[in-house]
């Protein structure tokens, strides 16, 4: 599902009204909501890789509480190396494993070394490079005390699988944005005006090919 696709058009605006209208009243159902959304917008690229989403945010949110929770430091050390060590070799597996395959099979046919082909033809998950930063983000700032880790299984996976942010970018540190899903969210009609404009804007540039910052997009200005 791209951002500028029909599909995504249709989706976006009835997760808006689900969040804000029907569930307006609980955090939690909202979180809900979103999770839900993030899911299967991110299911709608393939479902197979949703097992990999939740596995990668289970380790985490697991991890860092067994960081804060320990007193000996060395032991905090092995914990974070846990965690970062999980996330890249998930990212490295699913990223290079394919090319070293297919190259470690070019070069015995170099030598004259018959081997069968053992590559698996790996899929690259989307946005597995974005999740695997901000879920390690997470255990980073709570190693370093910058975050004390969420008790919310919820709030915090639906940080990892927030759908805008999600394929996209950019990575967020859940020093930021963890915090904003553990408390009630009112809705803002400034900022969802100026949301509206910032999108429309987006799908402007999208559609001339523009790749100048929205901000100071002076160049196409200067063209027009």
């Amino acid at each position: 599902m791209l951002f500028n696709s029909i599909s995504f058009v249709l989706f976006l605006p009835t997760v808006f009204f689900i969040h804000w209208l029907l569930v307006r009243q609980s955090q939690k159902s909202q979180n809900i909501v979103l999770l839900l959304a993030s899911y299967f917008f991110y299911g709608s690229w393939d479902w197979r890789f949703l097992g990999l989403i939740i596995f990668s945010s289970f380790v985490d949110f697991s991890i860092g509480k067994r960081i804060y929770q320990e007193q000996n430091q060395k032991k905090r050390k092995n914990w974070l190396l846990t965690s970062i060590l999980t996330n890249l070799l998930l990212l490295v597996f699913f990223k290079y494993y394919n090319f070293f395959a297919d190259s470690f099979y070019e070069l015995f046919q170099l030598f004259g070394i018959t081997v069968s082909p053992f590559t698996l033809k790996i899929l690259l998950p989307v946005g597995i490079s974005f999740y695997t930063f901000q879920t390690m983000s997470y255990t980073i700032d709570i190693y370093r005390g910058k975050m004390k880790p969420t008790n919310s299984a919820l709030a915090f996976f639906t940080f990892v699988g927030f759908f805008p942010q999600l394929v996209a970018g950019p990575i967020e540190r859940a020093a930021d944005l963890v915090p904003q899903f553990l408390r009630k969210r009112a809705f803002s009609y400034k900022n969802g005006v100026s949301g509206v404009r910032l999108i429309l804007w987006g799908l402007f540039k999208k559609s001339s090919g523009c790749r100048h910052p929205s901000f100071a997009c002076q160049l196409c200005l200067r063209k027009s």
